[in-house]
């Protein structure tokens, strides 16, 4: 049987394999809604579970100048991607998957 491919609404390519996973917007129809970020994976040791990180920069007032901070999110990574860590990839988020998980992998950039 074939999974049906679903549009999520975003300019992003589909992956070419196909997954059997139900938090895969591209073939489980997760919704996905807000926030889209961009960074590098630094951890991917969980299960289906990937750590993006990026760098930001924050201006303190107190010394008028800035200082460099970094974010990070845990996100879901779907087995049709397959990111591994160092991979640069853009996330977006969704409804809550777990208690530390609200983000879904969307891309990943060559």
């Amino acid at each position: 049987m074939v999974k049906k491919q679903y549009n999520i609404g975003i300019d992003v390519p589909s992956p070419t394999e196909v997954c059997e996973d139900k938090h895969c917007p591209f073939h489980a129809g997760l919704k996905l809604r807000g926030r889209r970020f961009t960074g590098t994976v630094i951890k991917g040791d969980a299960h289906h579970t990937v750590t993006v990180e990026w760098p930001r920069i924050f201006y303190v007032s107190k010394y008028e100048r800035y200082e460099k901070r970094r974010s990070r999110l845990k996100a879901h990574n779907p087995p049709c991607l397959n990111v591994k860590m160092g991979d640069k990839v853009e996330i977006m988020e969704c409804r809550p998957i777990s208690k530390t998980k609200s983000f879904v992998v969307i891309n990943k950039q060559k």
